[in-house]
């Protein structure tokens, strides 16, 4: 079994999304003590932001790469493997500016190939990359859940992970997050609760 830990906020020791990560991979290596633990910090080691070589090299079969395709093709492809070779997926993901911070959209940008995390056909698009376990980390500064605001933070989530076939998807968040220290710990208390019963 492997776990998949994956951190994109910025804020350092005082990111919420960090302590949920945290929170939720001591939970997932305490029940399964002999899964192999993979860690990718998307901000203290960002991905590049596609371009043309990365595109082609993510998207597009190995037998048609030019050189500076080919070249780029293995590190463009080891995300998306590591992604599939993960048993469990733990994502955090804070709200920066009503959407997901950019480092995470490159790495999820890696998981959408054609013909590997999905395809189409008659019957319109099929997810390929089903049979694991995906959990988001959510933090965000107002209250989104009431559906009473707009948000692009995990309805995309749900949507990109929803589209490459991953039908076990959990959402573990803290909200109102701007409201000061009471409410954040109000939240966390709530996560951990909401962790135990995973």
């Amino acid at each position: 079994m492997q776990i998949l830990r994956i951190d994109s906020a910025t804020t350092g020791e005082n990111s919420i999304s960090r302590k949920l990560t945290q929170m939720l991979t001591d939970h997932f290596t305490a029940k399964y003590p002999d899964a192999t633990l993979v860690t990718r910090d998307l901000a203290a080691d960002p991905l590049p932001h596609i371009d043309p070589i990365t595109t082609k090299a993510i998207r597009t079969p190995p037998e048609t790469h030019d050189e500076a395709v080919a070249a780029a093709f293995p590190s463009q492809r080891a995300v998306l493997h590591e992604f599939l070779a993960s048993d469990i997926v733990i994502v955090g993901a804070p709200m920066y500016n009503f959407s997901i911070p950019s480092q995470l959209k490159a790495w999820l940008d890696r998981l959408g190939v054609p013909g590997v995390t999905f395809r189409y056909s008659e019957k319109g698009p099929e997810g390929l990359a089903g049979g694991r376990k995906v959990i988001v980390a959510s933090s965000r500064g107002g209250a989104y859940s009431n559906e009473d605001m707009a948000e692009n933070q995990e309805s995309l989530l749900a949507t990109m992970f929803g589209f490459i076939g991953v039908d076990d998807l959990t959402f573990v968040r803290v909200e109102k997050a701007g409201f000061g220290p009471e409410a954040v710990e109000q939240g966390l208390a709530a996560a951990r609760e909401h962790i135990a019963a995973l």
